[in-house]
């Protein structure tokens, strides 16, 4: 992989508390919000941009209400002052944000995209991202997803969803990549294994 440039911005979707109710079912990779602070830290570390995404339920009995413990960060996934903040209320980043607004004005255009889930909001704001011409990277270990059941019943292990997620993206929306990988290209390999 190739090094990414200083203004590259690390976009984090969703890192929040909802996530971990049990009403979601079974998910894959439980070590996602470990790598997303490591890359986080070292993002923090390069003075590289950081953008978090917060999603706002639309429905009053919706997990991600704010005011409610499920609306919060994850310690993982904390904004630290002055980190931009974008609230959404759909699966795009994009749609009824300024996030495209404030990435031009900032001169990015190149994205990694970490967070929740990876066949909802990570994959529908990699795919705008793609579509809006930014050079984009999703990383494959720090993301995750739970388990479905097709409209015809049949079940779908968190894996399968995360995987198809990921081989429906690769080359056509973004560049799948893993964390080391993400970490090497910003000279800091070492950090991954911490």
């Amino acid at each position: 992989m190739k090094p990414l440039p200083l203004s590259a911005a690390l976009i984090s979707i969703d890192v929040q508390q909802a996530f971990d109710c049990p009403s979601w079912g079974r998910r894959n990779n439980p070590d996602a919000e470990q790598k997303i602070a490591a890359l986080l830290a070292a993002w923090r570390a390069t003075g590289r941009p950081v953008f978090h995404i917060q999603h706002h339920s639309a429905s009053p009995a919706g997990l991600f209400r704010p005011g409610t413990p499920g609306y919060a960060h994850k310690p993982e996934g904390q904004p630290l002052p002055g980190e931009a903040v974008i609230v959404k209320s759909v699966n795009s980043a994009f749609i009824g944000t300024d996030l495209e607004v404030r990435l031009r004005a900032a001169g990015i255009a190149t994205l990694a995209i970490v967070g929740l889930t990876t066949d909802h909001c990570v994959s529908t704001t990699a795919r705008m991202a793609g579509n809006f011409g930014f050079e984009t990277y999703l990383v494959a270990d720090a993301t995750a997803t739970f388990e479905r059941t097709g409209p015809d019943g049949r079940h779908f292990t968190a894996e399968q969803m995360h995987d198809t997620a990921l081989a429906s993206l690769h080359r056509e929306f973004a560049t799948v990549v893993w964390s080391e990988e993400l970490l090497a290209s910003l000279g800091l390999q070492a950090r991954a294994r911490a």
